[in-house]
């Protein structure tokens, strides 16, 4: 990882949680009032080497109106700003995944790279995306990132918050508006 991209990471981290400290105490507090248990959630991942971490999310109690709202909007994601702290992740890259999803034939390129709170796309088709359509996506990131690629995929990442996810895709559904990479052969 350049230099650049990890003083973008820890700046951005760092303005992100002093400008959003009021709201992550109010959603801790909701999240406390709405869900029994642990506030924040660590679930197990693979990061960047193969190495195994603890990536945080607050807990969602799915039949909650906090939980709507933090899953919708992407809420659930803002501790992963500690984690970019930490170096485990950065804001941009591919999508941790938990230690025992990761399929072999795309393990050693996904782990390449430090993952990412957000990335390209997460920004398009998102969870109604086909692993294969998002292992394409990721590794043309992994290929190509530049730091205006990462400026571009935050900027469409605030936007698709404030837009929220759809609920649930239906089966089988095209994503709307996924970026097609140009001239990338599928893996």
């Amino acid at each position: 990882m350049s230099l650049s991209k990890r003083a973008v990471d820890l700046l951005g981290a760092v303005l992100l949680l002093l400008l959003l400290a009021p709201a992550l105490a109010a959603l801790t507090a909701a999240v406390a009032v709405s869900a029994r248990g642990r506030v924040l959630v660590p679930k197990r991942c693979t990061g960047a080497g193969g190495r195994p971490f603890r990536m945080l999310a607050f807990r969602v109690a799915p039949g909650t109106r906090t939980g709507r709202l933090l899953h919708r909007h992407y809420l659930d994601h803002l501790p992963q700003l500690v984690n970019v702290l930490r170096g485990e992740m950065s804001l941009v890259g591919p999508r941790p995944l938990p230690v025992d999803r990761i399929p072999a034939d795309s393990a050693r390129a996904r782990t390449s790279v430090r993952p990412g709170i957000t990335g390209l796309w997460q920004t398009g088709g998102r969870s109604g995306l086909p692993w294969e359509e998002m292992a394409v996506q990721d590794l043309h990131y992994i290929r190509e990132h530049w730091l205006g690629m990462d400026l571009m995929i935050l900027a469409r990442t605030v936007s698709t918050a404030r837009r929220g996810r759809p609920v649930r895709a239906a089966a089988g559904a095209p994503p709307a508006r996924v970026p097609r990479p140009q001239g990338l052969r599928q893996a």
